[in-house]
């Protein structure tokens, strides 16, 4: 099995729509559903990242962000979370801006197919 790197490397975009399909079953309704509800998700979650100080709140809400990553295939914006979650794990500080900027861009490329 690739790893997210691996996938992010092979050119699938913010989102990889082939797996966004396999796990929709095809069904374009339910894939424009679920990005709808993990760019908003993401979005929430942000802006409760951006206003904790609880450490254990912090590492839950970006735990959140990178299931959801992961289950539409934004692994870039996984892999960003995975580098927030292993620096919260070893009582570390994270640097927010690289999850924050591959959110933004997932949420970007997300409108553009929704709007289409």
């Amino acid at each position: 099995m690739a790893t997210s790197e691996t996938k992010e490397a092979a050119g699938t975009g913010p989102v990889d729509l082939v797996h966004l399909r396999r796990h929709t079953l095809g069904n374009r309704d339910l894939e424009r559903e679920v990005l709808r509800l993990f760019a908003r998700q993401a979005e929430i979650a942000m802006q409760r990242i951006k206003t904790v100080t609880d450490p254990a709140v912090l590492r839950e809400n970006v735990h959140i962000v990178n299931g959801s990553a992961k289950g539409v295939g934004a692994w870039k914006v996984a892999d960003r979370a995975d580098a927030a979650e292993r620096a919260l794990i070893d009582g570390k500080t994270p640097d927010l801006a690289p999850l924050r900027a591959a959110i933004e861009e997932a949420g970007f490329y997300i409108d553009g197919l929704l709007e289409g």
